[in-house]
């Protein structure tokens, strides 16, 4: 079955780059056309992807390249640190990987994270392409230049603003997704909802059916417009100095429930689902939002099989976590609010409004 690929441009000057979106461009040579010429490169994936993947992907780049390697990872989010990123490195070094290699991400986000920061740190910055298998870095992860590890204190604390030359999103690889991973993603497209185009919510909603179906015409929408509106933000703010920030909404609940629990007890994308209930609460106890749209949220989230009753950490324990997140200033903790539907902004919120959210959406 074919489909037509469709291209949206992240514009940074001269370090934009196109996001391809389509059905089987894994095996057509043309959808690298724009990766620089190299000697070498070396596919980046894990136990899980290589298996499936590794070989057409090497195949297709073996025409453009004298070596190709596959390093395969071993798979989680428990794997996102030092010593699975020192696994990277080894394998650039021994084989005498010089400043023109290429580095291909071929997985879900923790194989993108860990190859753009291998890539934005071997030789203080080598080329690498974003090619996700997942939704959820299909319409994220995958897109914006964020790259980093987890610590044990923190998710996505060690890392750089590194951005791919190409991205790279073959749509057919969501057929093998488990149903768990494809709803993760799922929460990283409503996302772009409530916190920027409500008529894209309105779309998800009558679609959210079809797309748990993993309908083709569906699917290849919802990444589309996910990645247009993250390339038209991104656009705007490279590193996060103002209105990027607002595409965390959720993350700051998330990132505290996804350490909390250990990473890889939640995936990041259920984190984030749920966090966001907990975050329309706090819009609503700010005044941003009626409580119809927090339901109309929290309905729509659980209609995309994620949870929406936050694990019962304890108060103290959410601050103690939230007060680490990127975001957070001087000990002071900032979320992403919406001030109104379809519009969010960062602020602070009174512990006492944040104390009775965290009562109400935490199990108990």
């Amino acid at each position: 079955m074919s489909y037509t690929v469709e291209t949206v441009q992240i514009e940074l000057d001269d370090r934009g780059y196109p996001i391809h979106i389509g059905a089987g461009l894994l095996n057509d040579p043309k959808s690298f056309d724009r990766v620089p010429a190299a000697t070498s490169a070396l596919i980046v994936s894990n136990t899980t992807v290589a298996p499936l993947y590794a070989e057409a992907l090497r195949h297709l780049l073996e025409s453009r390249f004298r070596n190709v390697r596959v390093l395969e990872l071993p798979d989680g989010e428990t794997h996102k640190d030092w010593s699975t990123l020192n696994l990277i490195f080894d394998s650039l070094l021994l084989h005498g990987c010089d400043r023109k290699t290429v580095l291909f991400a071929l997985g879900g986000g923790v194989v993108g994270d860990m190859t753009g920061f291998a890539a934005a740190s071997y030789m203080r910055g080598v080329p690498f392409v974003q090619v996700p298998t997942t939704l959820l870095a299909q319409v994220d992860s995958s897109v914006g230049g964020k790259t980093a590890i987890n610590h044990p204190l923190g998710k996505n604390m060690i890392g750089a603003f590194y951005q791919p030359h190409l991205v790279l999103c073959d749509l057919t690889t969501l057929s093998t997704l488990p149903a768990r991973e494809l709803s993760a993603g799922l929460a990283e497209v409503i996302k772009y909802g409530p916190i920027y185009d409500l008529e894209f919510l309105d779309w998800i909603e009558s679609h959210i059916d079809v797309l748990m179906k993993r309908d083709p015409a569906a699917l290849a929408h919802a990444v589309k417009r996910s990645c247009e509106i993250k390339a038209e933000v991104v656009g705007q703010d490279e590193r996060e100095t103002g209105i990027r920030a607002i595409l965390n909404f959720g993350h700051t609940f998330g990132h505290a429930i996804e350490a909390g629990m250990g990473y890889g007890e939640w995936l990041h994308g259920e984190a984030v689902g749920c966090g966001m209930v907990m975050a329309a609460h706090l819009s609503y106890r700010l005044g941003g939002i009626e409580l119809e749209f927090v339901k109309r949220l929290t309905a729509l989230i659980e209609r995309a099989g994620l949870p929406v009753v936050a694990p019962a950490l304890g108060a103290e324990r959410y601050f103690e976590l939230m007060r680490i997140d990127k975001k957070s200033e001087g000990g002071d903790i900032r979320f992403i609010v919406l001030d109104k539907p379809g519009s969010a902004q960062l602020r602070s919120a009174p512990d006492a409004l944040v104390r009775e959210v965290l009562e109400q959406c935490s199990s108990r």
